[in-house]
């Protein structure tokens, strides 16, 4: 297969435009390494390690594996992510190649990651926020279109590209809706320097999620991924499975009336949170009823359950 050339392949130095996302629960070194064996380049969010420890054992594992090949970590830079500084500092020591931030100012990661000449890239749903990181420093965006898994934004890549690559002069990576070669040109055909792709990597053999999870990414298709209240207090993006039929997709009276009172909303969000985030762990990695499964319309692609190398393959093949 011949190599994709791009800003984003040429800033990061691999072989296709390709961005293996930071999925929470699920993306660990193992995928990592194997995501840049196979020319594209992986990312852990740094919250999947519960220790500073755990974080450092993992990224030391990716240095061995990769050698001078790219990989990324998110980072959450909102007020919720308590370990924020502690991870950033781990994320410097090790000059990781590039950063992803979401959920807040990426202000401080750019002064701390820039002078290392490490890139920082920033999740953006509109454009306003998109040029306030650009003033910044941010090396790139990486748009967050409504074809996206998890925390989707609500415009379409065919809107939000060209609005970018209009207001913006850094690079534009998109994100989300992408799964096979067809919609990786879609989004290059737009004007993005590649895109980052989650939720087909969740059916990889390397995945350390559960056989039903896996399973459920080749069964369901777009049509059955619909937004949900329920576990983060904003639209998350899960499949429509009977377990989430059951329980519905929005907060009830109660957890909104909670959630809304000024003296105690912001400690009612950190517990929808907890909750939601607990609820999406004993789903990933056992056979629980309670199936919220956190995906995007890109399952739609997924066929079964193989290796990363084949997925990048299915991905870059003409």
């Amino acid at each position: 297969m011949s190599k994709i050339n791009t800003v984003l392949t040429e800033m990061l130095g691999m072989d296709y435009p390709i961005i293996m996302a930071p999925m929470f629960l699920v993306s660990n070194a193992k995928m990592i390494i194997e995501a840049a064996k196979a020319g594209i380049a992986g990312s852990v969010p740094a919250l999947n390690y519960r220790t500073d420890e755990d974080f450092r054992k993992a990224l030391t594992e990716i240095k061995a594996g990769l050698g001078d090949k790219p990989y990324g970590v998110n980072l959450i830079t909102n007020k919720s992510n308590i370990r924020f500084d502690e991870q950033l500092k781990t994320c410097v020591e090790f000059k990781v190649p590039f950063i992803i931030t979401s959920l807040g100012s990426p202000e401080s990661t750019i002064k701390a990651c820039k002078p290392l000449g490490m890139r920082v890239f920033c999740d953006v749903v509109d454009v306003a926020y998109a040029k306030k990181v650009e003033a910044m420093g941010a090396d790139a965006v990486i748009a967050v279109n409504n074809e996206a898994g998890g925390h989707a934004g609500n415009l379409s890549p065919e809107q939000f590209i060209p609005m970018l690559i209009k207001e913006c002069k850094i690079p534009v990576i998109s994100a989300g809706g992408v799964g096979d070669r067809k919609g990786l040109d879609r989004m290059l055909n737009l004007g993005a320097c590649g895109v980052s792709i989650g939720s087909p990597f969740i059916a990889s053999l390397e995945a350390p999620v559960s056989h039903e999870y896996k399973q459920a990414i080749v069964d369901y298709g777009a049509k059955d991924i619909v937004r949900t209240t329920k576990l983060s207090g904003t639209p998350c993006t899960v499949i429509n499975t009977p377990y989430v039929q059951k329980v519905g997709l929005q907060q009830n009276w109660l957890e909104r009336v909670l959630s809304q009172n000024k003296s105690i909303k912001k400690y009612i969000k950190m517990l929808t949170f907890y909750n939601g985030m607990k609820a999406l762990e004993k789903a990933a990695f056992s056979a629980s009823y309670q199936t919220y499964w956190c995906a995007g319309q890109s399952i739609e692609h997924v066929n079964n359950i193989k290796p990363i190398s084949e997925i990048a393959k299915g991905l870059v093949e003409a």
